[in-house]
């Protein structure tokens, strides 16, 4: 038997109530969006016919996802985060604005306030036995094409077992290892020396697992390193590269991975290339320029003011 109550006149009328529409108190924009999102998920449940335990399964799994603190990881798992990217780039493709270095993801565990330096910085403390050498560098270009002194470049990125400081669950590795912020020299260029990182999954019996299982999908992720890049009267890029080889780089369960940001991983042996980078042994090397834009009537229109981010 299917019965459906989602359209008549008492349920919306009830709609209007819970959603504060029949008080002039309260956020209007609150109730909008709240009003939208119970009717939709009303529409679902008389739609769908959603049993009561099916219901209570799902609080009982939006607890737990709160219990683990996981929301910004099923966020990018359920394709939130690229949706946004996606129509951001839609917004900038309507007010004719290019974007020669791609936005993607931030993902939760970016960690405010890494050591600052100019021009390199060395990221990993040397304890991570397994890791390879990388050396990656490029050149920050302004709006105009032209490198752009000054320019912030924030990285960070997992060790070799997927594990990222600050929310290492072993506590071995130190504070900010693998997290620096560095400052572009005159000419617009940044270099660092790190390890290359491994890909990771989302916790294993977590919530975001269990939803994933679900749905008939995997909780993993390639290899890849994170990017805030700001300049003055330019507007903050949040991206990340894949690193080149990895086989997850077109299969990433936070669907990521967009053209142009999966740079070519270079094998140096030479003995020039290794002694002018001050090494010992064989090396990694990425070369990635990054491209700002310009501000839209002098604000950064893209900007997130509101995520509070800390340290762990």
């Amino acid at each position: 038997m299917t019965v459906k109550i989602f359209d008549r006149p008492d349920t919306q009328a009830f709609l209007k109530e819970l959603s504060g529409l029949n008080s002039d108190s309260g956020s209007p924009r609150v109730k909008a969006l709240i009003h939208r999102i119970v009717s939709d998920l009303f529409r679902t449940i008389d739609e769908m016919n959603v049993t009561p335990d099916e219901y209570w399964t799902a609080v009982a799994w939006l607890n737990d996802i709160g219990a683990a603190g996981q929301a910004g990881l099923i966020s990018p798992g359920l394709g939130f985060d690229h949706f946004i990217d996606e129509r951001l780039d839609a917004i900038d493709d309507a007010l004719g604005i290019d974007n020669p270095t791609p936005r993607t993801i931030e993902g939760p565990l970016y960690v405010a306030g890494a050591p600052e330096s100019v021009s390199f910085a060395r990221l990993d403390d040397g304890t991570d036995a397994d890791g390879h050498t990388l050396i990656m560098h490029g050149t920050v270009h302004g709006s105009d094409g032209k490198p752009l002194p000054g320019a912030k470049v924030e990285v960070w990125h997992c060790d070799t077992r997927g594990f990222y400081s600050h929310f290492d669950p072993t506590g071995k590795q130190a504070p900010f290892n693998m997290r620096r912020s560095i400052i572009a020299d005159e000419n617009g260029r940044y270099k660092f020396q790190s390890i290359l990182p491994s890909g990771y999954g989302v916790p294993p019996g977590s919530p975001t697992e269990a939803l994933l299982s679900a749905l008939g999908r995997h909780g993993q992720r390639p290899a890849h390193i994170h990017f805030f890049v700001s300049a003055d009267d330019h507007r903050k890029l949040t991206t990340q590269i894949n690193i080149e080889g990895d086989p997850l780089i077109n299969d990433d369960f936070a669907y990521a991975t967009r053209e142009g940001l999966v740079p070519s991983v270079i094998e140096c042996t030479d003995e020039a290339s290794i002694h002018g980078n001050n090494l010992n042994g064989p090396f990694a090397e990425i070369a990635f320029d990054i491209h700002l834009t310009p501000l839209v009537d002098g604000i950064d229109n893209q900007v997130n003011e509101q995520r509070r981010r800390a340290v762990a």
